[in-house]
């Protein structure tokens, strides 16, 4: 088992979850790991972040940002903790995380701390990101498993973004075996992908033709 970071917190500020990606679609394994992180960090709640156009993906065709962000409404309704923002879908041009988390700075109280969840593969990946230093400065990373990712080797990510160690949470669950490309795929193929959306979502993508 993995040891969770302490926290430290004064008790006064707010801990908030951001968790972001495209969605296309969001599916039940987004919605295990947010519940599954807010419960064990203790957060206020989760953000769900629809990304714009992800610069790492600036060559990857992604449905339009109305139904991926009805989407997320639809997975995310009646579920109080869990809140959905449109900051990235917002701005214009690339989307970059750090951007968006000084904006979600702006916007909250001084003394709020965000948690960035992110899978164990995005951890690794971390290097490559836009203004990394930057961007950790902002937010604790909360990493969470991938099926067949390698435990993050944190020695070697602190040689390339030095103090990134001290601002990660490594968490050993839950580990999700979802994937988007995987549900597009089952509905081109007109498979069923009831067991992984929530039944929302599966039916507004059934009802607007997506994936097809």
């Amino acid at each position: 088992m993995f040891a969770v970071v302490a926290l430290n917190g004064s008790g006064n500020e707010m801990k908030i979850g951001f968790l972001g990606g495209t969605f296309d679609p969001i599916h039940s394994g987004h919605l295990v790991v947010a519940e599954e992180v807010r419960t064990r960090l203790e957060l206020a709640l989760v953000l769900f972040v629809p990304a714009g156009q992800p610069w790492l993906k600036a060559n990857n065709a992604i449905s339009a940002a109305e139904h991926r962000l009805q989407m997320v409404r639809l997975a995310i309704a009646g579920k109080p903790y869990l809140e959905l923002s449109t900051l990235e879908l917002e701005r214009e041009g690339p989307t970059y995380s750090v951007d968006t988390l000084r904006a979600l700075k702006k916007k909250g109280s001084s003394n709020d701390e965000l948690f960035f969840i992110l899978g164990w593969d995005n951890l690794l990946d971390l290097p490559r990101w836009h203004q990394p230093v930057k961007l950790i400065s902002l937010c604790r990373l909360v990493a969470v498993p991938r099926v067949g990712c390698p435990v993050p080797d944190l020695a070697k990510l602190e040689n390339e973004i030095p103090g990134v160690s001290s601002r990660v949470i490594l968490l050993d669950k839950p580990e999700i075996d979802i994937s988007a490309s995987v549900i597009r795929e089952r509905v081109r193929r007109g498979l069923s992908i009831g067991s992984l959306v929530p039944e929302a979502v599966a039916e507004y993508i059934s009802e607007h033709g997506l994936y097809r």
